[in-house]
């Protein structure tokens, strides 16, 4: 038997192929969209890729199941559990076979044993592999988003992103009988998640790519209740709030993913600042400007939303991109395969064109803003600010006097709670997210200056902080 684990940093998402070393056959366990590197290590094992395995309906990436039985002829194998959830819609013709629990699924002379896993999703199901070559006893478990290292999926992502009402508790509920079985397994087997730490599937997870059911039995929190009660108000209390394309993903992931083959080829473009200026004054256009944040303070375009790609870039891409707009991209020509290839990711199809930063040089249109420390903004009498952290975040501490606007939210309330005939100081955490907050304040027509290195200087520079 072969095994061999994919890791996508950007989504902390993993995925694997089992293969039969003595047939040539070998699966892929949630593959991401762009599949190439499963082809690349089918080709070098000498494996032809038969099956693509899904675990549920995801909602952080798209998933590459399509591409791969498009590349190669693949069997999807999907859940047929958990109806409610609105099913997959796989367009005809695509070959695809729905499994229950207890449903087999080999791959050459090894298997994999369905097991159903609500909580997370309804239909989430979990795959339990057995190598041939020891065929009294299975080896290990592909458990998807139901049990992570540290963690188990978070069952409130179809009510708050989905809209599905009510569902979260009741998938509390579920997640907590799929885990009494879950503890029935044998301590010795492996397991394998779908996701590691960063991911927003759960709100815990450790940064270990694997674990075995013994050692999740006696150190993961979510499997020390015995009371259903008392598991679900731990479940659902401090879940991080879900990006805002998480639906999407939902909608797409039921089946209809457009092949990357039929999406229309960026253009490369040269343009002047003015014109990059009308592109995005445009309805349903986006330009992003992916140069590093102290970059973009020092000169940039009217109407361009600065995500840097040095950072958690697909993230807040997710987060801030209108799915139905154009995309283009302002960045440095070696980056551009690179950009088109995450975005996509994430079902960010439609990337019109490419801008590299020399069309910005020399210009006299470009607007500055202005990086402070914690003491300098804390000496300014006459100053509004702008605090772009999540919920949890404002609740525990922040900044007296500071107007709380999320992030994802600045852009349509800012101009209803901010003073135009004020400057505004935008902080978040870190910086990072600040920087993109000073690009829409900006956009939104405000004097702007930016805490450069968030909450965190101000906090260690003994500032002023309320609760």
């Amino acid at each position: 038997m072969y095994l061999k684990y994919f890791y996508d940093k950007q989504l902390a998402q993993a995925s694997y192929m089992v293969g039969c070393q003595k047939t040539g056959e070998a699966a892929v366990i949630d593959p991401s969209r762009q599949v190439q590197e499963y082809l690349n290590i089918a080709e070098e094992q000498g494996f032809k890729i038969t099956s693509a395995l899904e675990t549920h309906i995801h909602a952080d990436y798209v998933s590459g199941s399509r591409e791969l039985q498009d590349r190669t002829g693949a069997v999807v194998y999907h859940s047929a559990e958990g109806a409610e959830n609105g099913g997959y819609e796989f367009p005809s013709g695509v070959k695809t076979k729905g499994v229950k629990e207890g449903d087999r699924i080999d791959v050459g002379n090894t298997w994999m044993e369905v097991l159903h896993t609500p909580g997370h999703t309804p239909e989430h199901i979990a795959f339990q592999l057995t190598d041939g070559a020891n065929p009294d006893k299975p080896i290990g478990i592909f458990t998807g988003d139901f049990v992570f290292v540290g963690d188990v999926g978070r069952p409130d992502l179809l009510e708050k992103s989905a809209g599905v009402k009510d569902s979260a508790e009741t998938g509390a509920k579920q997640m907590f009988a799929s885990l009494e079985k879950f503890k029935q397994k044998d301590d010795y087997l492996q397991i394998w998640p779908g996701h590691g730490a960063g991911s927003s599937c759960g709100k815990a997870l450790g940064a270990v790519p694997t674990s075995t059911v013994g050692y999740e039995k006696m150190f993961n929190p979510a499997l020390q209740y015995d009371k259903e009660k008392d598991f679900i108000e731990f479940l659902l209390d401090g879940q991080p709030e879900p990006p805002s394309y998480f639906g999407n993903m939902k909608e797409i992931n039921k089946g209809k993913v457009p092949l990357l083959s039929t999406l229309d080829t960026p253009v490369r473009y040269s343009l002047k600042p003015e014109q990059i200026e009308d592109l995005a004054s445009r309805k349903k256009t986006m330009v992003i400007d992916t140069r590093a944040p102290a970059v973009y303070a020092g000169g940039s375009v009217e109407g361009t939303l600065n995500i840097a790609l040095s950072g958690p870039f697909l993230e807040w891409m997710g987060w801030l991109a209108d799915y139905e707009a154009e995309l283009y991209f302002i960045a440095d020509e070696a980056d551009h395969e690179e950009i088109f290839e995450n975005v996509t990711r994430i079902g960010l199809d439609n990337v019109k064109g490419f801008i590299t930063p020399d069309a910005l040089k020399g210009s006299s249109r470009l607007r500055k803003y202005e990086n402070v420390s914690a003491d300098e903004l804390d000496s300014e009498d006459d100053i509004q600010i702008a605090d772009v952290r999540f919920d949890d975040e404002w609740n525990e501490k922040h900044i007296p006097g500071a107007a709380h606007i999320k992030l994802n939210e600045l852009a349509e309330r800012a101009g209803d709670e901010l003073k135009k005939d004020k400057p505004v100081a935008v902080h978040c955490e870190t910086g990072v997210r600040s920087a993109i907050g000073a690009s829409i304040l900006l956009n939104e027509g405000f004097e702007v200056k930016n805490l450069q290195y968030g909450f965190q200087e101000w906090k260690q520079e003994k500032k002023k902080v309320t609760s």
